[in-house]
């Protein structure tokens, strides 16, 4: 089955409101294993809603609308279903007595205009609203079906989820389930080439790569008639993968990496600390953003200025006056020295040059260094991307948790 969703509101077009509804609504169809092939967004003008609803009818079998069911004249969403399926609004009984009671508890008068809200398309199939007045609408006529929904979410999921679904769920047949693969250490390009054969072959299941800050994201899908199917089949595919991609798949849908990397420390019951230098504060922010990290993550210091690096973590003066702050030397005495004040198992340390000023031609804006010292062994890391400011303080965070997790490993 083919489905669209449209949402309804000028707010959404101006920019007001975001369309959360489509991706809330997107994620249940998929697992319903109902194929979402548009989204479309349209304003509070009848001739224009008219014409997306008539455009949806001819190419889809379901149509789901969020938002136009509201008391007020903008609220056009029901007009424009009912002049497309060329049916009459009809006042329903009890969705009417409903809203007069809603507002008698609220013990506030009715405007007469909330009468609307409990008119539908002649035929139509009321979903209760428990949690506002604009009644929720199903109408079928000719093999395609039309849902309405409300607009506001907590108003639109709840009717979705123990009205609609159901009744969606008993017409598919087939469900779809998704795997996202997290990737760390290879781009999108690279990873395109290496598994271009599996991108021309794909059938089911799929795989859709997906660049992020730093990383990349493979989601597999599986579309089948029962779970154990598509698990077997997301196995498989990410089986393939991981044999190409080997230890840069870091982890799985919302793992993050520094999640990951709070397990592997967990693991191996070995504590961190880190010096910053031009990241600031990400690396250990990114850290304590995870749940019992506590545990394993004992303290970090920003030391911005050379005199701090000297004073807290005991980098040489020789070494800054002879090779830099930003430098592999600089790096590993930061992270040999916060290994060593803080009493932990691992140091991390990154110093850099973020921009926009700065930079020079040995030592160009986007060049950082990430120092690691374990026990007794220290090296150094040198990584240069070129970008805005929050970029390169984004990325050398980013490598330097991946870093320190595959040190882990």
């Amino acid at each position: 089955m083919k489905c669209e969703i449209i949402a309804v509101g000028t707010e959404l077009l101006l920019g007001n409101i975001v369309n959360s509804n489509a991706r809330y609504l997107s994620e249940k169809l998929a697992e319903l294993g109902i194929d979402v092939h548009y989204h479309i967004t349209v304003g509070d003008n009848m001739s224009r809603l008219k014409e997306a609803i008539e455009l949806s009818l001819k190419r889809s079998d379901i149509i789901i609308t969020t938002g136009g069911l509201g008391p007020t004249d903008d609220d056009l969403t029901k007009e424009g279903v009912a002049a497309a399926l060329g049916l009459r609004l009809v006042p329903h009984e009890d969705s009417l007595q409903k809203i007069e009671c809603y507002f008698k508890t609220s013990n506030r008068p009715m405007p007469e205009c909330n009468k609307k809200q409990g008119y539908i398309p002649e035929g139509a199939l009321v979903l209760e609203n428990n949690n506002g007045t604009a009644p929720g609408v199903m109408v079928e006529k000719e093999d395609k079906l039309v849902i309405l929904l409300p607009g506001p979410p907590k108003e639109m999921m709840p009717m979705f989820s123990e009205q609609v679904y159901p009744c969606l769920k008993a017409k598919s047949a087939f469900m779809i389930k998704s795997k996202t693969l997290r990737v760390v250490g290879v781009g999108e390009s690279t990873i395109q080439e290496l598994l271009q054969h599996i991108f021309d072959e794909q059938s089911n299941p799929t795989v859709a790569p997906y660049a992020k800050d730093g990383e990349v994201h493979l989601r597999i899908t599986a579309k089948c008639q029962d779970e154990a199917e598509a698990n077997r089949l997301l196995k498989e595919m990410e089986a393939r993968i991981t044999d190409i991609l080997l230890d840069n798949v870091y982890g799985y849908d919302d793992e993050s990496l520094e999640y990951i990397v709070y397990k592997l420390l967990e693991k191996n019951k070995m504590t961190v600390s880190i010096a910053e230098s031009c990241t600031g504060g990400m690396i250990s922010g990114r850290l304590t953003n995870v749940s019992g990290v506590s545990s394993v993550f004992t303290n970090a210091i920003v030391t911005y200025s050379n005199q701090a690096k000297m004073n807290f973590l005991k980098v040489q003066e020789n070494t800054l006056r002879s090779h830099g702050a930003v430098s592999a030397e600089t790096a590993e005495e930061m992270a040999k020295g916060i290994r060593q004040v803080s009493g932990t198992d691992v140091g991390i340390s990154v110093t850099g040059i973020a921009g926009p000023e700065g930079g020079t031609a040995e030592k160009p804006v986007g060049l950082f260094y990430i120092g690691i010292a374990i026990g007794e062994k220290v090296e150094a890391h040198r990584y240069f991307f070129p970008a805005s400011r929050e970029k390169v303080r984004w990325n050398a965070t980013t490598r330097a948790l991946d870093i320190l997790r595959r040190a882990l490993l």
